[in-house]
């Protein structure tokens, strides 16, 4: 069946519903009576946004296979409960015997009756979980943990008789503190009398000896108190608290307590640009370009002419006659005049 159903599933996570379709009804004309095709015909279905005709291809199925219809009501359960039917998914876990007694199965049931305001109908699976733990014979029996749920269950939907039942059931067999507390708490509601007995056994509390229990009950409520209440702790743990010594500071080397020094600077973590001491550096006006507008400045000239005589190809092998100085403006004039 696995080679067989590769195809549907190739086309299942493909989305060719068409064809999963397709596939699907081959495989449940050819095997009829196997649970196989009829799960992966709701899964299309599902796929489909098909919820109600998934949920009628797998209650069909149980119904006409009842022998072999575990997974089936599971896989109905679970879906039914994920689109919100939750009647359909309580219905199809009750079907299934032999989990019945399961924590799983007996959570999942009573969360589903809650949901469906029915606690009548929790408390009785819970009660009838209670009563096949008291019959089994089992090593890991979870008898008391039934017993504690249920009472707890019971107690917060007012069943305050029945939670007593079970809670002193629970401090017979097993001598539970929490048990024993609880008993206590709920047969306050019903019987008082059982409530002084019960509550003799309890330990007290450390600490609350110098409490007026009376006074506290005839006082309105809670009042905001600006000192705390002071109690008597035990000897030994003072001493603890008086033995603890406080560690010294441990300081970096070279560095005196009593001559710390100057304070670091509060900006030393800021980068220089951001510091209130940061001055930027001067730009030297000296290089820059002095004349009328388009001169090059000599030494750019100097360099012009130096590239120019290293490319040229022929270099000169006669050198020119150096010309004679000129006279300065001076002779110049004196010769005008003359």
């Amino acid at each position: 069946m696995g080679t067989v159903g590769e195809p549907v599933r190739n086309n299942f996570f493909t989305e060719n519903w068409w064809k999963a379709q397709e596939l699907v009804s081959g495989l449940l004309a050819t095997f009829r009576d196997n649970v196989f095709p009829v799960l992966l015909q709701a899964a299309v279905h599902v796929r489909e946004k098909k919820v109600p005709k998934a949920e009628e291809v797998l209650s069909r199925y149980a119904e006409k296979h009842p022998d072999n219809s575990t997974g089936v009501l599971l896989a109905l359960a679970q879906i039914a409960a994920n689109a919100n039917h939750f009647q359909i998914a309580a219905d199809s876990l009750s079907k299934i015997s032999d989990i019945q007694h399961m924590p799983a199965t007996v959570a999942t049931l009573v969360a589903l009756k809650e949901r469906l305001n029915d606690s009548n109908g929790a408390a009785s699976v819970l009660d009838s979980a209670i009563k096949w733990w008291k019959n089994a014979m089992t090593e890991d029996n979870k008898l008391d943990m039934f017993m504690r749920e249920a009472a707890t269950f019971k107690l917060n939907h007012g069943r305050d008789k029945e939670a007593c039942q079970l809670y002193e059931e629970l401090v017979k067999s097993y001598g539970s503190t929490e048990a024993l507390a609880g008993l206590v708490a709920t047969s306050a509601r019903t019987d008082l009398a059982k409530a002084e007995q019960y509550e003799k056994q309890l330990k007290p509390l450390p600490g609350l000896q110098g409490i007026d229990v009376k006074s506290l009950e005839k006082t309105s409520g809670a009042r905001h108190v600006e000192q705390a209440m002071k109690v008597d702790a035990p000897e030994e743990v003072k001493k603890q608290k008086a033995k603890k010594r406080k560690r010294k500071p441990k300081y970096p080397k070279g560095y005196d307590p009593a001559n710390p020094g100057p304070p670091p600077d509060p900006e030393r973590w800021l980068p220089k640009r951001e510091r209130s001491t940061y001055r930027p550096k001067r730009k030297d006006k000296r290089a820059q370009v002095r004349g009328a507008q388009g001169s090059v400045s000599r030494e750019k000239h100097d360099a012009s002419a130096a590239n120019a005589g290293a490319t040229s190809s022929k270099p000169t092998t006669s050198a020119k006659a150096p010309e004679p100085p000129k006279g300065s403006n001076k002779s110049r004039k004196k010769k005008s005049r003359s």
